[in-house]
């Protein structure tokens, strides 16, 4: 399981009520369009995931407490912790809804990226064992299920009534937040700016026995380049080399 915490996320701990058992688990999407940029980019998806919560603590209408939904799964396999463990969901439709179901949204919606990936359904399935660890019960609907909506969305739906199986294929190793993915050219660029720097700049305290050392660091005799350091090292080495050439040849 890949579960990104509240703690992570830089959020404090949820306000939402305690509610220590459920029924199960209804699963949602977002009802609206989403980007398919989450599908190439991991930060988009924990970036959604803040603008979601932003949203509901600003809709004074509903009242929210927290973000509506106790986790949502990204297209990459990760679990983004909501209000978590023990929380009355928000997001069911009315109070007896949420009372009887916690919920899990998964970051598809109405276009754009619509089909959830392998790797969400996963993640989907994680947050519903998870959650039948503490409290919530075997039963997982859609949101629909109870309530006038379309969510959660044909595709997941679907899924739901199949009895939401984990997938046969694990998903490939999700990117983590600080990948990077450099080109052959920017690799090279970087090494040679890291070589030139090793090798060229001065940068290295001299050794104390060096002709030239000073113990002042003010003082352009107290570094070495990279270069010189390597140059005297060597020196250092053939100097060895010749003295115990000539012990060998005396014996």
């Amino acid at each position: 399981m890949q579960l990104v915490t509240r703690q992570q996320l830089g959020w404090p701990a949820s306000a939402a009520p305690s509610q220590p058992t459920a029924k199960g688990v209804k699963i949602h999407y977002l009802g609206s369009p989403v980007s398919t940029k989450l599908l190439g980019d991991h930060k988009e998806c924990v970036a959604l995931w803040k603008d979601i919560r932003r949203s509901h603590l600003a809709n004074k209408a509903e009242g929210y407490s927290d973000v509506a939904y106790n986790y949502a799964a990204c297209p990459h396999g990760y679990l983004l912790e909501g209000r978590g463990l023990r929380k009355r969901t928000g997001a069911n439709g009315n109070q007896a809804l949420n009372i009887a179901h916690y919920a899990i949204v998964g970051l598809v919606g109405s276009s754009g990226l619509t089909e959830p990936t392998d790797a969400m359904l996963t993640a989907i399935r994680d947050g519903i064992d998870l959650l039948r660890k503490n409290g919530a019960s075997t039963e997982i609907k859609g949101h629909r299920d109870g309530y006038a909506t379309a969510c959660p969305g044909g595709p997941l739906y679907a899924w739901v009534q199949k009895g939401a199986p984990r997938p046969a294929t694990a998903p490939a190793n999700p990117p983590k937040e600080d990948d990077v993915a450099l080109s052959d050219a920017d690799v090279k660029r970087i090494a040679d700016a890291v070589v030139d720097r090793f090798l060229s700049k001065d940068t290295f305290d001299a050794p104390k026995d060096s002709a030239n050392y000073s113990p002042d660091p003010k003082s352009s005799a107290h570094y070495w380049s990279g270069r010189t350091l390597f140059g005297d090292l060597i020196n250092k080495v053939r100097a060895i080399d010749k003295k115990l050439t000539a012990l060998t040849k005396e014996k």
